[in-house]
C-alpha cells in the first residue's frame, strides 16, 4: 500500500518527541567527559558507538532509513541531498587532483554516485554529471589545476548549488522550500561578502561565488564590497529582508553572533512552517533540519568537554533547537 502524508505526519509527530530539548541539552553541558555523553546519548536511543562522532555518523544513517520508510515520495529532499553532493565533488576533486585518500570522508545520501564523479575528474570530462553541475565543475577543475586555490574552486560548484537549490525549491511548490532556501542563500552571500570585504579579493572571485536570490542584489553588493569594510556594512544596514539589519548589528558586536543568528533564523522558519504544518512534505523537513541542528549541537558540546571548555563558552556557540 502506497504511503500517505497523512500517516508520514503522524508517524514524524511521535518522533518529534524524542527530540533532545533545553533540558536534555543542559544536562549534556554538565557532563564531564565523553564517555558520559555517549552513556546519556545511548539512553536516549542514539546508535551504538566507541565515540561520539561514530555515534551521530550511526544516527544520520538511521534518520535517513527512517525517513525513506514514512516518506510518500523522496524527490522532496532533493534540495537537501544537493548540499551533500556538492560536498563530494569538492572531496573527491581535491583527492584526485591531489592525489591524497578521500573515500573516508564522503558523505551519503547522495543523488550522484562518487565513482561518476571520480571517472569525471580523472578524464576531466563532465557530461557524465547532472546538466547544472557539469560547467561548474569543469570550472573548478581548471581553478584549481591552473590557480591552486580551493577556495576560488570551491565557489564556482558552491554557487552551482544555490543556483539548483533555489530552481529545485520553486519546482516543488512548497512555500517552506522557497523561503528557507532564499534565507539560506541570502546569508551565505552576506558571508562571503562580509569575509571578502576584510580580505584582499578580486572582483572575478565575487563574480563566481555570489549568486542571485530574491532580496539579494549581486551587484551592488560586488561595488560595495570593493569599497570597503565600512561602506559594504553601511548598505547591508540598509537591507530589510531576511532581519538582515539585526544580523549585520550582530556581526559588529560579535561575528560569532552574526552565524548564530542566520542559523536560528533558518531554525525558526522551521519551526513556523513544519511544526505547525499538518499536511504534505512540511513536518518531514521539519524532523529531518531537527535532527541536523540536534547532531551539531551534540558535537560542539562534546568538543567543548572534550577541550575542557566551560560550559558558559560551550553555550555561547549553540544553536536553537528543534526539539
Amino acid at each position: 500500500m502506497a504511503l500517505s502524508y497523512e500517516f508520514s505526519i503522524g508517524s514524524v509527530r511521535a518522533r518529534e518527541k524524542q527530540l533532545l530539548g533545553k533540558a536534555d541539552i543542559e544536562q549534556l553541558l554538565s557532563m564531564k567527559d565523553e564517555a558520559d555523553i555517549i552513556t546519556f546519548l545511548k539512553d536516549k536511543g542514539y546508535p551504538e558507538g566507541e565515540t561520539v562522532s561514530e555515534m551521530l555518523d550511526l544516527s544520520k544513517t538511521k534518520m535517513w532509513d527512517y525517513i525513506r520508510s514514512v516518506a510518500p515520495e523522496m524527490s522532496v529532499f532533493e534540495p537537501f541531498y544537493l548540499q551533500n553532493d556538492i560536498h563530494n565533488f569538492k572531496t573527491i576533486l581535491k583527492g584526485v587532483m591531489f592525489k591524497k585518500e578521500f573515500s573516508d570522508f564522503l558523505i551519503r545520501p547522495y543523488t550522484i554516485e562518487p565513482e561518476i564523479m571520480k571517472n569525471s575528474i580523472e578524464n576531466r570530462k563532465f557530461d557524465k554529471l547532472p546538466e547544472w553541475l557539469a560547467g561548474a565543475a569543469d570550472k573548478a577543475y581548471e581553478l584549481l589545476a591552473h590557480t591552486k586555490d580551493a577556495r576560488l574552486s570551491d565557489a564556482a560548484v558552491d554557487r552551482a548549488l544555490m543556483e539548483r537549490v533555489i530552481i529545485a525549491s520553486k519546482s516543488l511548490k512548497s512555500s517552506f522550500l522557497e523561503k528557507y532556501f532564499n534565507t539560506f542563500i541570502f546569508y551565505a552571500n552576506i558571508k562571503i561578502a562580509l569575509r571578502a570585504s576584510k580580505a584582499k579579493t578580486t572582483m572575478e572571485y565575487l563574480d563566481i561565488a555570489l549568486c542571485e536570490c530574491e532580496g539579494f542584489d549581486k551587484d551592488k553588493t560586488k561595488k560595495m564590497i570593493m569599497s570597503g569594510p565600512d561602506n559594504l556594512i553601511k548598505y547591508l544596514e540598509g537591507i530589510s529582508n531576511y532581519s538582515c539589519k539585526t544580523a549585520v548589528s550582530l556581526y559588529k558586536e560579535k561575528p560569532s553572533e552574526f552565524e548564530r543568528f542566520a542559523d536560528n533564523k533558518l531554525m525558526m522558519i522551521a519551526k513556523e512552517m513544519c511544526r505547525l504544518s499538518n499536511e504534505g512534505p512540511e513536518p518531514l523537513f521539519g524532523y529531518y533540519i531537527g535532527c541536523e541542528y540536534e547532531r551539531r549541537t551534540v558535537s560542539i558540546i562534546s568538543n567543548g568537554v572534550r577541550t575542557n571548555t566551560p560550559p558558559e563558552k560551550i553555550r555561547e556557540r549553540l544553536r536553537e533547537t528543534y526539539g
